[in-house]
C-alpha cells in the first residue's frame, strides 16, 4: 500500500510538499491541470518527477484511475497544497476533476483524507515564484470553506507541512 497525493494549482508551500513527497518515497502523485502549470512556474516539475513513485495527470473526464481506492491500493489520500477552489469543491461535493474525484472516492471507500489548504489564516506569508516573500489575505468565504472542510467525516485538515508530516506518521 502506498500514499495517493493530489496537488492542485497552488504555489503556497508547494516546494515543501515536493520535499516531503521525496522523503516518503512510496507516493503516487496526482496532478490537476493547474498543478502542472504551477510546478513549471516554480521550476519543481523535475524535482517532483524524481521524487514520486508515479505521476498521474488529469487527462480523462471520467478519471477511471480513482478506482484504485476501491481496491485498497492506498492507505491515505493527501491533497497538498489545496487551493481555495478545490476546498470549495470538496465541501460542496463537486467531483469534476481528477483531484475532486480522488477526494470523493477516498471518502466513499473510507480511506483517510489529509488536506493542507492554502487558506488557513486571515493573513499569511507565502513565497512567490521568484523567491520573494509576499503577504496574502484569504477571503472570508475561503476561510469559511476551510472551517467546513474540518467538519467533514474522515477528513483531517492540517495548517502547515510540519502538521502534515506528523499526521502522516500516524496514518502510515
Amino acid at each position: 500500500m502506498t500514499v495517493a497525493w493530489g496537488i492542485t494549482g497552488a504555489g503556497h508551500l508547494l516546494r515543501e510538499c515536493v520535499n516531503l513527497i521525496a522523503e516518503l518515497g512510496a507516493v503516487d502523485v496526482f496532478l490537476s491541470r493547474a498543478a502542472e502549470e504551477v510546478l513549471r512556474i516554480y521550476r519543481l516539475d523535475g524535482d517532483l518527477r524524481r521524487a514520486a513513485q508515479a505521476v498521474v495527470r488529469d487527462t480523462l473526464a471520467s478519471a477511471p484511475i480513482v478506482g484504485r481506492f476501491a481496491r485498497a491500493r492506498y492507505r491515505v489520500l493527501v491533497v497538498a497544497p489545496a487551493t481555495s477552489n478545490s476546498v470549495a469543491k470538496f465541501v460542496y461535493g463537486i467531483s469534476d476533476s481528477l483531484i475532486t474525484n480522488l477526494f470523493a472516492q477516498a471518502g466513499k471507500n473510507r480511506v483517510p483524507i489529509v488536506v493542507l489548504p492554502t487558506d488557513v489564516a486571515p493573513a499569511m506569508d507565502t513565497v512567490a515564484p521568484g523567491g520573494n516573500v509576499i503577504k496574502v489575505y484569504p477571503r472570508e468565504v475561503d476561510l469559511e470553506n476551510t472551517a467546513k472542510l474540518r467538519r467533514l467525516p474522515g477528513v483531517t485538515v492540517v495548517e502547515d507541512v510540519e502538521g502534515l508530516r506528523k499526521c502522516l506518521t500516524t496514518c502510515l
